[in-house]
């Protein structure tokens, strides 16, 4: 079943504009990033090259690499192209042309080629696409950033346009029509397929689950087994077993805070904050620097996002890291349930989770808002759910 995806005009976009760069596709884990890249080469390309660095096709690529540039002093000139031999050795019919296509996919495997991506922009006419769900891995030491070579493309779970399309295309079209109109039955109706969105989230096989099931239990099924496979891969970027044992404590802590009445933090931070939930309610083993490099995975996995505060409505008072919130609305759902939330305590934090969610995307490039991250703020002993300033007006004003 194909899940239409919008980001999917981005990759042609990427494809067809004057400036040649690599593209970075980045997003969680089962997002659907290896299905649209290899979907866009299929469609715009004459040829593909595809190399998972996960796989075996990985490190087959990786001996070619190893074979085409082996050379030490004495053996005579040094090889003046070895990823373009090694290219020519993992695939025979590749060739350096502007209709051919070059596929890494889980390039945080390898520090070697993700340090080569100022090669692939600049010495080939092929295109090069590089993918990862785990590229917090690329912060490590080891790793260069190739600046001004990439472009960067975020791929999200479905939203809930993507959602309704691939749920109901009919009620889809009359929803892109219906302009600044106010009809109640189409109101009632999309009230009703979102209520389903906030229980299953946008994670394409959770989606593909439950339109072929109509059952968001077999749904909530297929995200626990994307839960669990999420947790096991990314024990082998820890060397402390006790990093990834912590992920499910913390996404319990999350939802108690996100659940509270709007008071704001007691500690100064949110990993202060979810450090002191965790220690008290799980486990006291548990340190804040534990705390602090689980978080900062889950936010490079794509699977949670940061919300900034500013203090008494003072935009120049901007506080980062102060909450959390889940980037896919079906996680929330499910972790709200463990905690035992009311159905209205659900209902309120996934609609403000929502917001937040679709308030991340508009701080994507070219940003729309302002602000490092989305922010709620304090003022007068209450709290503002989230502070928005449109940088179109910013612009208007700079420019008057």
């Amino acid at each position: 079943m194909y899940l239409k995806r919008q980001i999917y005009e981005k990759l042609i976009k990427w494809k067809n504009e004057g400036y040649r760069t690599t593209l970075e596709v980045s997003g969680a884990r089962q997002t659907g990033k290896t299905f649209l890249v290899n979907k866009f080469a299929d469609e715009h390309f004459r040829h593909k090259v595809y190399i998972n660095l996960f796989e075996l096709s990985g490190a087959q690529f990786m001996a070619c690499y190893k074979k085409a540039s082996a050379w030490e002093p004495g053996m005579g000139p040094r090889p003046k192209s070895p990823l373009q031999d090694a290219f020519k050795m993992f695939d025979e019919e590749f060739e350096d042309r502007e209709d051919t296509i070059v596929i890494l996919d889980e390039i945080q495997e390898s520090a070697q080629l993700y340090n080569r991506i100022r090669e692939f922009t600049r010495q080939f006419r092929c295109r090069f696409v590089v993918t990862g769900s785990y590229l917090g891995g690329i912060y490590d030491r080891e790793f260069r950033y190739a600046s001004g070579d990439v472009t960067k493309l975020q791929i999200y779970t479905l939203s809930f346009e993507e959602f309704l399309q691939a749920f109901d295309p009919a009620l889809y079209g009359e929803y892109k029509g219906i302009g600044d109109s106010r009809e109640a039955g189409i109101h009632h109706r999309l009230k009703e397929v979102y209520d389903i969105y906030c229980q299953t989230g946008g994670y394409p096989s959770v989606v593909r689950t439950y339109l072929k099931t109509r059952s968001t239990e077999e749904a909530q099924g297929e995200l626990v087994r994307i839960i669990e496979t999420f947790m096991d891969e990314s024990i082998r970027y820890f060397t402390d077993v006790l990093d990834t044992q912590v992920f499910t404590n913390i996404f319990l802590a999350i939802c108690r805070i996100l659940s509270r009445e709007k008071k704001g933090l007691e500690e100064d931070s949110i990993s202060e904050e979810l450090q002191k939930l965790v220690t008290r309610d799980y486990s006291s083993n548990i340190s804040k620097s534990v705390c602090n490099r689980a978080l900062s995975w889950l936010y490079f996995s794509g699977v949670m996002g940061f919300c900034g505060k500013i203090i008494e409505m003072d935009i120049l008072n901007f506080k980062q890291g102060s909450r959390c919130y889940f980037m896919d609305l079906g996680l929330a759902a499910y972790y709200l349930g463990r905690i035992g939330a009311s159905p209205d305590e659900i209902s309120g934090t996934l609609n403000e989770n929502y917001v937040y969610i679709n308030l991340k995307k508009r701080q994507d490039f070219p940003e729309e808002i302002a602000f490092e991250t989305p922010a709620f703020a304090t003022y007068r002993g209450g709290e503002v759910d989230f502070v928005v300033q449109n940088r179109t007006n910013i612009k208007a004003e700079q420019s008057i």
